[in-house]
């Protein structure tokens, strides 16, 4: 290879029945005497990986008990924050890839007219991303905003075989009206490709393999394989001994590590899969066979699936949605025995603010394992870590009273345009909208001059450190 130039393309896929499989980043994908940041291969690479995860319900930091106690948002503001006692406090390992954002308001999800009153819950998640207000309709005719995922994805996301990806861990399926006028699908869905064009999510982590490495044949053939208990790396046997041939060791070792990820994967998915066909009792009885019943394997295993397909580069965008507005489900690893939307409607209890608390802590807990996957793949000369943004918040801030004023939003990994390590505090009534306007400009997304109800731009630069 280096004394020809021959060198393979970023987008070598390997195919058999029923199997399209992307390859990761490998030295040979640089053609040889070139400079490496100059190759396709390299520019490929170094796009940013986006990854938008809403979570309900606000968080109990944000309640006056929770404020108090620097539950969620440290008492500090710049790089000395501390919070090792509070909700962030399983972040502490990564504090360098974190930026909190703390002051911020999604006043879009609040109500505007009188027949909104109440409706919260029901318009919250279409906010989210796209800091618009939706409008209050029953049927098809909806309209909120195009989401900050969606427009990435318009001037970076054509590059990859999926433009992006909507993944959902609750059933996100609903049709027609929800409460107080407004259409189910603006609960079901963080993702708008425009105003009126909410993109379905998908809860079933098969179906977003299949999507991922199975598009190469019929649901027939698919079907086949795993009745077989066949991997799809068995389709490819023959092209992957011939691929190792031909590339050096580095490459042998990243391939390696690939494919014993992805067969692991697959793996697991088919053992939930027997698990729940088994006739047992389900924790889930109406879920898919492929979903967990276990919350924090089921968002585990969808972050395995991201990290899977940003080594690969099949598509750089993912936007996942951790829950559903009036959820009653109960996290048993949170160690809370009440319901999701009972937790958040505390009643300023303070007991009641320190369980729900728990289970804020719970979901934050899984971030980390995200993290680390990211951090242990290489895409080039850096790591996965180092080349992506995660976005994680709610567009609620208290559940108790449907609160959307200083609403919780942090900001993991660096993405090759934020520092990380820092608190931000705003100032007071600043639309959350301002912090995801000059993201997407540090992203590149360049050709847009306002975003929701933003009013400017928001600045990154890390403060000297001061008590909040």
């Amino acid at each position: 290879m280096f004394l020809t130039k021959k060198h393979l393309s970023r987008r070598t896929v390997l195919r058999g029945m029923g199997a399209t499989v992307a390859l990761p980043f490998l030295d040979s994908m640089i053609p040889a005497h070139s400079v490496l940041a100059k190759t396709e291969a390299a520019a490929a690479a170094g796009h940013t990986r986006l990854v938008c995860i809403e979570q309900v319900h606000g968080a109990a930091g944000i309640s006056e008990y929770g404020l108090a106690k620097n539950m969620w948002v440290p008492a500090e503001t710049g790089r000395k924050f501390d919070i090792s006692q509070g909700t962030l406090s399983p972040l502490e390992p990564f504090r360098k890839h974190l930026t909190i954002v703390s002051n911020t308001d999604a006043r879009m999800a609040e109500a505007q007219t009188a027949p909104e009153v109440g409706g919260d819950h029901f318009r919250s998640s279409a906010v989210m991303y796209t800091q618009a207000h939706p409008k209050l309709t029953e049927g098809s005719d909806v309209r909120v905003g195009t989401s900050l995922d969606q427009l990435y994805v318009q001037k970076f996301g054509q590059d990859t075989p999926i433009p992006s990806m909507q993944l959902s861990i609750e059933p996100v399926d609903q049709s027609g009206g929800c409460a107080y006028g407004y259409a189910c699908v603006y609960t079901d869905t963080i993702s708008w490709a425009a105003p009126d064009q909410p993109l379905p999510m998908v809860r079933d982590p098969r179906m977003v393999f299949e999507q991922l490495f199975g598009s190469g044949g019929t649901p027939e053939q698919r079907a086949q394989r795993r009745a077989t208990d066949r991997s799809i790396l068995d389709m490819l046997t023959n092209q992957l001994a011939g691929l190792r041939k031909s590339v050096g060791a580095a490459d042998r070792q990243r391939m390696d590590q690939y494919t014993t990820n992805l067969r692991e994967i697959e793996q697991r998915i088919a053992r939930i899969e027997a698990r729940n066909t088994s006739g047992e009792a389900r924790e889930l009885p109406g879920a898919p066979a492929g979903v967990p019943d276990a919350f924090d394997e089921h968002v585990k295993l969808m972050f395995d699936l991201q990290v899977l397909a940003f080594s690969s580069d099949v598509t750089r965008v993912f936007s996942f949605k951790f829950g559903r507005d009036g959820s009653g489900r109960v996290y048993p690893g949170s160690g809370v025995d009440r319901g999701f939307h009972d937790a958040s409607h505390h009643g300023a209890s303070e007991d009641r603010i320190r369980q729900f608390g728990e289970i804020n802590k719970y979901h934050v807990s899984l971030l980390p394992y995200f993290m680390e996957k990211l951090q242990s793949t290489m895409d080039g000369e850096a790591s996965l870590l180092d080349k992506t943004l995660i976005l994680y918040g709610s567009p609620m801030a208290v559940g108790n009273t449907h609160n959307h004023r200083n609403c919780p939003f942090i900001v993991l990994g660096r993405g090759g345009v934020l520092d990380g390590g820092t608190h931000i505090k705003a100032a007071k009534d600043t639309p959350m909208a301002n912090v995801m306007l000059s993201l997407l400009h540090k992203l590149g997304v360049d050709n847009i001059d306002s975003f929701g109800d933003s009013t400017g731009e928001f600045s990154f630069t890390a403060p000297d450190t001061t008590v909040a």
